[in-house]
């Protein structure tokens, strides 16, 4: 129906009738919404003072179309001109008085203060879902661990299959990746520490930054960081599928633990693959600066290495491989926990993939630094 029929503008001085007609309902106000507005415009240009909306004849309305009419008045209101409505049928009122209750007009930001009591309630509920999350990673994690030493006992229990199908998804295709940034990593630290020290005629000395920084902090840290990215969002984004479609359910229904199926294997998987990625980022970071600093300050190859070997031992070697499979475990943990805790919108999975992520580097960077004290406090 053309807009121009739904709506009819008559003149009756002093006042002016505007009388609407038709469905106004969410299929047909985008079709007449543009004439609305133009009817706005000819009545605030004819300078009226008043204006009759007769509503008898619309056959059907929605909120759509209620609050339609509503935003008409309010424009005109707006420019000093008193709309009021007539002949409003039973159902019209209920639905006008229902968004004359709501109505917002668009671009009105709420500007209220928030009351002591109010902030009080944000607190308690923070709180409470603070307790909740500690509640459940305190469930999980113990379960999962009974699983894990259930599976060192008994070896029967570990599915071979999938963990070594992990292995291979969280493993073994993040190579590429962990060998790339690493070999950039090593090199920025060497060509920052080469000119640092150039001021004090210590260039030899990179070779000892490099090693010691690499091997017992930046190798394992910047593994961990890249894996949570990678797998952990993986992980994350695969269980929340799952339990999306059900799957998870329908484990439980078949008699299957689904920490036993999901959980470890992806446990095991990283606590095997994470060591082994560093040691590949440690050797990348080290080929990075030495081709940096045989570039860089002319050191060659062969030097580089003879002053690596003074430079470390075990010790410095087996500072960064402890770590390795605590933050797996974390890694593990915390992106299956958030998996499990998606529910059935597609929102829910971003959002708690995201947190995944955050919440691994947040907790790895703060093992790091435990163990960065724990080793000092032992002269380790």
């Amino acid at each position: 129906m053309d807009a121009e029929m739904l709506i009819r503008i008559s003149k009756d001085e002093p006042q002016t009738r505007i009388a609407f007609s038709g469905p106004w309902t969410v299929d047909s106000v985008c079709a007449i919404e543009s004439y609305l507005e133009q009817s706005i415009s000819d009545i605030e240009r004819s300078g009226a003072a008043r204006v009759l909306a007769d509503l008898s004849e619309i056959s059907h309305m929605d909120t759509s179309g209620a609050w339609m009419l509503y935003r008409f008045s309010d424009d005109l209101k707006a420019d000093g001109i008193t709309v009021e409505f007539v002949n409003v049928g039973r159902n019209q009122s209920i639905l006008l008085n229902e968004v004359r209750e709501n109505y917002k007009p668009c671009g009105e930001a709420e500007d209220q203060p928030m009351s002591v009591t109010e902030g009080l309630e944000e607190v308690g509920e923070s709180v409470v879902a603070t307790a909740k999350d500690v509640y459940t990673w305190t469930s999980v994690f113990g379960s999962i661990m009974a699983g894990l030493a259930k599976s060192i006992i008994d070896p029967s229990h570990i599915r071979p299959h999938s963990v070594i199908t992990q292995i291979e998804q969280a493993g073994l295709r993040a190579v590429p990746i962990v060998a790339l940034m690493s070999f950039l990593i090593g090199g920025i630290i060497a060509q920052q520490g080469a000119f640092q020290l150039r001021f004090f005629g210590a260039e030899l000395f990179t070779v000892n930054l490099v090693g010691i920084l690499v091997l017992r902090e930046i190798g394992v840290l910047l593994t961990s960081i890249m894996v949570a990215g990678r797998s952990g969002s993986a992980f994350t984004a695969e269980i929340g599928s799952m339990q999306m479609r059900e799957e998870v359910d329908a484990l439980k229904i078949i008699g299957l633990n689904p920490l036993d199926v999901l959980v470890l294997p992806r446990l095991i998987a990283l606590i095997i693959a994470l060591p082994l990625l560093t040691v590949i980022s440690n050797f990348m970071c080290i080929v990075g600066a030495m081709m940096v600093t045989w570039v860089y300050i002319d050191l060659p190859p062969a030097i580089f290495i003879q002053r690596l070997q003074d430079a470390i031992d075990l010790d410095i070697m087996l500072a960064g491989l402890i770590k390795a499979p605590f933050m797996a475990t974390i890694i593990a943990i915390v992106a299956c926990i958030e998996g499990l805790r998606v529910r059935g919108s597609a929102e829910s999975l971003g959002r708690q993939t995201t947190a995944a992520v955050v919440k691994s580097i947040f907790m790895v960077i703060v093992v790091d630094g435990f163990f960065a004290i724990f080793f000092a406090a032992i002269d380790f």
